[in-house]
């Protein structure tokens, strides 16, 4: 048996939820800064001032503390931006995405490997991370072709969140540089409004 595990689960105690949130918040402030594969139960017990036993008796292991921590903190992104035109709503979801990217970025690369063997890991990440900008993406969409801008037909359109969310992790590929923001409004305009047909008129 694992050093690790305990041989015997213990009663399961209710948090608060304020107690649950500072839990979750420690546990991903860990694998930003540890990577997930580094991330131990006596740390997130250390971090937070909590017993390992009472860990493993709320959660019963790792991953599913991780991915409970995941889920718990996911913040939709809003929806409701409105600045009157595709290229101006597209340009406010890309600082949007940019204002989190810093941290985000630790945290993708922290569960890079152990997402690819763990599908719960992998789906909480997923409503964490990605569905919330794929929603956000989808609504700025359907509003441009209510509006008339966007042809419901343009085959670059279901394509807009990988050039968007690629063009992010892209740079540091091949630059080793980070997709900041004036390199994000160029990009949007040499690359997505052309491939959507839409023109770049200046917004106020």
């Amino acid at each position: 048996m694992p050093a690790d595990t305990p041989a015997t689960p213990a009663r399961r105690t209710r948090l608060t939820p304020e107690r649950e949130r500072e839990l979750f918040t420690a546990v991903v402030d860990l694998v930003r800064e540890q990577g997930y594969d580094a991330l131990t139960m006596d740390a997130v017990a250390a971090r937070t001032k909590s017993s390992k036993a009472t860990l493993y008796r709320q959660w019963e292991s790792k991953p599913k503390l991780v991915a409970t921590a995941l889920r718990h903190l996911a913040d939709k992104i809003p929806t409701d931006v409105d600045t009157g035109s595709l290229v101006g709503d597209l340009r406010h979801m890309v600082d949007t995405f940019i204002d989190q990217a810093t941290e985000d970025t630790a945290l993708l690369n922290g569960l890079a490997h152990a997402v690819s063997k763990d599908e719960e890991l992998w789906q909480a990440l997923y409503e964490l991370h990605i569905r919330p900008g794929l929603e956000a993406l989808d609504t700025v969409l359907q509003r441009g072709i209510e509006r008339g801008e966007l042809s419901p037909d343009n085959p670059a359109k279901e394509f807009v969140p990988h050039l968007i969310f690629g063009a992010f992790s892209t740079r540091k590929l091949i630059e080793n540089r980070t997709a900041d923001a004036e390199y994000m409004q160029r990009y949007l305009t040499a690359v997505v409004f052309p491939a959507l047909g839409v023109s770049d008129w200046p917004t106020a």
